[in-house]
């Protein structure tokens, strides 16, 4: 490290722990002040909101259930004269209906134009009861629908009905159903907020209407009802003191048309208090906090330190690397002029060969050349100088196409034949290295499309890094290098080289595949080697995965697309 580098670090280093150490007493010193204005006027906002939203909910909760049996009744006044209505097993089927849609019903009747009660399912004794002065038959006549406040009746016992009324060839009919007031006043009190949180209904005088959790009786005035201003359609909410000095937060909303009114309250105290926990834990942490901030300051000056050290020599890794990638590059310009230039001489070795060729199948044909087992071999010869001019001008052509980025030239391409060719070429130094080089290519696997070059240049590379980790785990003998090819399901083929080399850390194990990454030694990998096979088999529509155990060996994975037979 330079001494420039030393002086820079050592500034930030004084200027974070100043920061760190002394910056925060001002908002040390100002924090309880501030956290206590935002955060109680943020606790009244969301209790307030809370509020608002919990008494709409469950106001609108209670219409829609009032409404649901109304539109019980509805179906039944519809769909049953009133003649059938009157025979008791017929209204026992009814009743039980009802209370298979809700258990709420607690009785049904059955009442004719002169407030008659006709039929009766119920436990109590009102049949041949007459209703006809009473308020709630007067106002389902002239109405056609009534729910009721909660009142006495015959039965002596606080309840509140349903009505509807109907014509039927001229003559008025009704149908009164009884609502289980134990059942609708849990249905109001399933609010729970807190612990004081209830909620309850009065009627337009003040009157419950359902039972409180703080005390109240059913039909007599509510204790706190002379403190609540008038009714209004909207909601309302608004903090009241109680005659002993409590202060409770109210929220109510106007039912069955202004007719009830629900009530929703909770004790302020109560309301607000994570406030006053949230003060109690702010000194704490304030206290705390002035301990902790020297420990944590000297903590992470050092981590930072630390990291631009580790910066500076990834910096200077990354200038290396681009470096090398320069001196690549231009080995990859100068391979492809050479390239262009080897393609010249094998043109004209290619022509003397043909020419050569030519000649000998003259002399053979004149009977100058005899057949013979010199022959054979000269001719062989011949075929296999041909077959190496192919092959060299399909590296050229492949060096070329490289080199100019050229699309690749996706065909066919036979696994059970190309990979024994590629093998054939590394297989006289694995053999030398004492390494068992296996293959396992079944001959009725279905041909891959790829571009032939790319896919050797791939396996080629697969198998010399295979080699290279073998080599450093085993030496010169106990290697095994194997080469295998399967059918994958949706038309994929997957090849696979393992090896029982050195395997790879599980640190280094999401970056090999990254350019510029290797494990060897400087001077023997440029770390290109598998991010460009990565980059080719995408490009081929294939896939590259791995798996690998230190000190066991590594399965490179290659999926390639197979080559669809064309349908008949």
């Amino acid at each position: 490290m330079t001494s420039d580098s030393r002086r820079e670090q050592t500034a930030v280093k004084n200027m974070i722990l100043a920061s760190m150490i002394l910056v925060p007493l001002l908002p040390v010193i100002l924090i309880l002040g501030i956290g206590y204005y935002y955060f109680s006027t943020s606790m009244y906002d969301s209790t307030n909101a809370s509020m608002r939203r919990i008494i709409t909910d469950h106001g609108q909760m209670i219409e829609r259930f009032l409404d649901e049996r109304r539109s019980d009744l509805e179906y039944v006044l519809n769909t049953h004269p009133f003649q059938e209505l009157q025979r008791p097993e017929r209204l026992q089927a009814v009743f039980e209906a009802l209370q298979e849609k809700s258990p709420a019903f607690a009785d049904v009747g059955i009442f004719d134009e002169n407030g008659l009660h006709v039929a009766y399912k119920g436990p109590y004794p009102l049949t041949g009861k007459v209703y006809k002065d009473a308020a709630w038959f007067q106002h389902v006549t002239v109405h056609g629908t009534y729910i009721s406040d909660i009142f006495l009746g015959y039965r002596d016992v606080p309840h509140f009905i349903i009505a509807i009324a109907r014509a039927e060839q001229g003559r008025p009919w009704v149908i009164r159903a009884t609502i289980d007031t134990l059942y609708f006043s849990e249905l109001v009190e399933k609010v729970r907020i807190g612990r004081t949180g209830e909620a309850y209904i009065l009627d337009a005088a003040g009157a419950l209407q359902t039972n409180r959790r703080s005390g109240g009786k059913l039909m007599a005035p509510s204790p706190d009802s002379h403190l609540l201003p008038p009714m209004e359609d909207s909601v309302q909410s608004f903090i009241i003191t109680d005659e002993h000095g409590a202060k409770y937060w109210y929220a109510t909303l106007a039912l069955k048309h202004g007719e009830w009114r629900l009530v929703v309250r909770r004790a302020v105290a109560d309301a607000l208090a994570k406030l006053r926990t949230a003060v109690f834990l702010t000194v704490l942490t304030m206290v705390m906090g002035g301990t902790a901030i020297i420990l944590l300051a000297f903590y992470w000056t050092g981590m930072i330190l630390r990291r631009m050290q580790s910066a500076d020599a990834e910096r200077q890794r990354l200038g290396e690397q681009l470096i090398r990638a320069a001196r690549l590059a231009e080995l990859g310009q100068m391979a492809a002029g050479v390239a262009h230039e080897i393609n010249n001489p094998l043109q004209i070795i290619k022509s003397e060969q043909l020419l050569i060729e030519m000649n000998l199948a003259d002399l053979k044909k004149a009977g100058h050349l005899p057949p013979s087992e010199t022959l054979a071999e000269v001719e062989e010869g011949f075929q296999q100088i041909k077959r190496q001019i192919d092959r060299c001008a399909q590296i050229t052509a492949a060096v070329l196409k490289f080199g100019r980025q050229a699309t690749p030239r996706v065909q066919p391409i036979a696994l059970h034949q190309f990979i024994p060719e590629v093998a054939a070429l590394v297989a006289k130094k694995a053999a030398v290295h004492g390494i068992a080089f296996e293959q396992n290519i079944p001959e009725e696997l279905a041909p891959v499309s790829a571009d032939a070059a790319q896919l050797q240049q791939v396996l080629m590379n697969l198998f010399n890094n295979a080699m290279d980790a073998i080599l450093e785990r085993h030496g010169a003998s106990g290697g095994r290098l194997v080469v295998s090819a399967a059918a994958l399901a949706d038309d994929r083929v997957k090849v696979s080289v393992m090896d029982n080399g050195t395997g790879i850390s599980p640190e280094n194990q999401e970056k090999i595949f990254a350019p510029f990454f290797t494990t060897k030694p400087v001077g023997k990998g440029t770390g290109l080697g598998l991010s460009v096979c990565y980059g080719i088999v995408q490009q081929m529509g294939g896939s590259m995965s791995f798996t690998s155990r230190l000190g066991q060996g590594t399965a490179i994975h290659i999926d390639l697309p197979a080559k669809k037979e064309p349908s008949n």
